[in-house]
């Protein structure tokens, strides 16, 4: 399994909206330009997570998109889940049901469904909670010549 830069960017995305998006809504060109993200980009990944229900997003000019849940709720996977387009290790895990022709006599599959349980039970352990108590405040850093508002 391999996270995509999706994923990665969702995750820090929540993590910013856990800190600075809890009470107001962010506007899209403010999250892009924190974490150095496209906003074309950011906003196929905020509609996952709008869709999933993690954030609540709102039209117009008081618009932009808020954190819509506990930190202490909200898991690494819950995130990943939304955005990435498989989890599994392997293929043939991808769907709920094994469709390989080869799952009755297979003997690696018991090991990459245990794989796959690890690696689900890991993420779902991590909430989003963990990672505001290590982002520091801000300090004014600057990353490419502009002066970051947000640790992350």
């Amino acid at each position: 399994m391999r996270i995509s830069t999706k994923g990665r960017y969702a995750l820090r995305v929540m993590i910013d909206l856990a800190k600075n998006g809890r009470d107001d809504y962010v506007k899209l060109q403010e999250l892009a330009e924190r974490q150095q993200i496209s906003e074309k980009y950011l906003e196929g990944i905020l509609g996952a997570l709008v869709r999933g229900k993690l954030l609540a997003g709102a039209r117009g000019k008081a618009g932009g998109y808020r954190f819509n849940c506990e930190p202490s709720a909200c898991s690494v996977w819950q995130i990943l889940s939304l955005v990435e387009t498989s989890m599994s290790p392997v293929a043939c895990l991808d769907d709920s049901e094994n469709s390989c022709e080869r799952a009755d006599i297979c003997v690696t599959l018991p090991v990459w469904k245990e794989l796959n349980s690890m690696i689900r039970s890991y993420l779902e352990g991590i909430k989003l909670e963990q990672f505001l108590r290590n982002v520091p405040e801000n300090k004014g850093r600057e990353l490419h010549g502009k002066t970051l508002k947000c640790g992350l």
